[in-house]
């Protein structure tokens, strides 16, 4: 009888080299272990007084920055569970352009309370059916939350009042500043229908030194470039787009021509200058003052465009000619010649201007009552570590404006909606039956993570406000509910339990949240009244984004990862390298 020695369960199924990690070997609990892991990586930089990163990436280009989205994008993360994680937070940038740090840190802290679950006995099949109850539970309750919303889209009051909190997480301290130019910018390119407002039309231009308070809106484009010919300066002038090089055509095929005596070279020559002359002039003639070349421009074209009183620029980038089209209302041409009249644009002031040392073009419409098409905020700042940090706090704003044309409701920031739901989820889950209720009930925990971490990095006692924020919550309620029981009691008119009903309306019991700023002595603060607004869409967006990537990291059971493809083998040193 022969020995038979067990080996592993896929032996001979797959190519040699391939690694397979099984239930048995806790592949959960290590998927767990990654995913927090990059968890707790961004979540001490939550909050206005969250902490930098300094990412140096495969190039080397060094990151400053608290931006999680911009952190774990060039983290290069290899873990399969773990860029689920990231991929969810990329999803949140993509959609809201906010809230990418909640993602991560909230399903972080969704699996470590799995984690636990997982230890006391339950199957990952309860937590992901309590966690999907939870999360239904939470978005409709979110929906209850709504304590304000915005009423005008083109007030630049009530644009900064729900842009503050979100540049206040990147920028702290510089919030209203930035409010109010983003704020400019997003009401000079603001459409009849605020629902087609497009996040492109607003561009960020970083110019090195001077200080935040320098920066300004202008409504049009800058570049970072003077115009390429001898004319600086162009007023109410028609626009040619070009995206073809302003030069003599280049032949195909290389050709070789034989001449005879210098006259025949003069000729030659003069028959390519005279073409390209008759090129310019019935740009000319056609009424064109400022020609934007897509490519290069010849020698030879840029004497004759001088001769014409042309301006010229060269713009390499073929975003910004798109978005310069945009701006003048102008068709790219890939061919060389005058322009048809609806192929041209238009554009009231072309100039260059110098802006701390630098010399920049400035393509600007005068015209306040028409909306321009783009608008561009000049930054300034001492080191370009800091104008990228502020610019990527400035995306976020006017990518929040977008989702504000499409749901214009907010809730208490500083953590008080958090709390609430955790309060409101754990109610739920003592009236839910099963095992699901130990999931709900962590689920409930897991929301205190955003109030203990805002309290953290402010230098609180964690703990100390958690207990604060829950006794400030259930007081309140208690309190509104007494009021409730004597209106009752009290036989008054209609007319009055009508308007003390409208009062609690406005003044709901859930808005205390954390005191970031040490305004009070207690630790906590009122958010409605310090106006620390948070967009209701980027919360439920990401509450549902964090869920579903928890729920699928506990869903895996088995990672078979292949071996991977095989190239030419790289060169190695030369053993011989010493012999002469």
């Amino acid at each position: 009888m022969s020995l038979s020695i067990p080996g592993p369960s896929q032996a001979g199924l797959f190519k040699p080299g391939y690694q397979s990690h099984d239930a048995e070997d806790g592949a959960v609990i290590r998927n767990i272990e990654a995913c927090r892991a990059i968890s707790q990586t961004v979540q001490s930089s939550l909050g206005p007084y969250g902490r930098n990163k300094i990412v140096i990436n495969h190039l080397q280009k060094m990151f400053l920055t608290s931006d999680a989205a911009t952190i774990l994008r060039e983290l290069d993360v290899v873990h399969p569970a773990a860029k689920l994680l990231v991929m969810a937070s990329q999803q949140q940038d993509s959609e809201m352009g906010d809230a990418t740090n909640l993602v991560i840190v909230f399903a972080g802290e969704l699996l470590k309370k799995a984690e636990e679950l997982l230890r006391m006995g339950l199957k990952t099949s309860d937590i992901v059916n309590g966690y999907e109850k939870a999360q239904d539970f939470t978005l409709k309750t979110l929906e209850d939350l709504e304590v304000d919303r915005l009423k005008e889209m083109r007030s630049a009051t009530e644009l900064s009042k729900a842009l503050t909190t979100v540049i206040a997480s990147k920028q702290s301290g510089n919030e209203e500043a930035l409010a109010a130019l983003v704020s400019e910018a997003v009401l000079a390119v603001l459409p009849k229908n605020p629902a087609n407002f497009n996040v492109d039309n607003v561009r960020v231009v970083k110019i090195m030194g001077g200080s935040l308070e320098q920066s300004r809106v202008v409504k049009g484009m800058v570049f970072g470039r003077e115009p390429d010919g001898q004319i600086k300066k162009a007023r109410k002038a028609k626009v040619g787009v070009f995206s073809c090089p302003i030069d003599t055509s280049q032949t195909e095929t290389k050709g070789t021509v034989l001449l005879k005596n210098a006259q025949e070279m003069l000729d030659f020559t003069k028959g390519e200058e005279d073409r390209l002359e008759a090129t310019i002039k019935e740009l000319y003639d056609s009424g064109v003052r400022v020609v934007v070349a897509g490519s290069t421009v010849g020698e030879l074209a840029l004497h004759y465009l001088n001769r014409f009183s042309i301006l010229v620029i060269k713009i390499m980038s073929k975003f910004e000619l798109r978005r310069l089209c945009r701006v003048v209302g102008a068709t790219p041409l890939a061919r060389l010649g005058a322009p048809m009249p609806d192929e041209m644009g238009n554009i009231d002031v072309v100039e260059t201007t110098e802006i701390g040392g630098d010399r920049v073009t400035v393509f600007r419409q005068e015209d306040a009552n028409t909306v321009t098409r783009t608008a561009t905020i000049v930054l300034r700042g001492a080191t370009q570590n800091h104008l990228d940090d502020v610019e990527r706090a400035i995306d976020d704003g006017v990518n929040v404006v977008k989702a504000i044309t499409k749901d214009p409701r907010l809730v208490p920031g500083a953590g008080a909606t958090e709390l609430q739901l955790a309060e409101r989820i754990s109610a739920f889950a003592d009236k839910t039956p099963g095992l699901a209720q130990y999931a709900i009930k962590k689920y409930a925990e897991a929301f205190e993570v955003v109030p203990r971490t805002l309290a953290e990095s402010a230098g609180l006692d964690a703990t100390e406000i958690l207990s604060r924020l829950y006794t400030a919550h259930q007081r309140n309620k208690k309190s509104d509910s007494e009021e409730e029981d004597e209106d009752d009691d009290s036989e008054n008119s209609a007319e009055e339990s009508e308007e003390e009903s409208d009062e609690d309306d406005e003044e709901p019991y859930w808005t205390t949240g954390v005191d970031l700023f040490g305004n009070s002595t207690t630790g906590t603060v009122d958010a409605l009244e310090e106006g620390i607004l948070d967009l209701m869409a980027s919360k439920s967006w990401a509450i549902r984004l964090a869920t579903e990537s928890a729920r699928t990291v506990l869903s895996v059971d088995q990672i078979i990862v292949a071996r991977q493809a095989g190239g030419p083998k790289p060169p190695g040193q030369n053993p011989n390298w010493d012999e002469d």
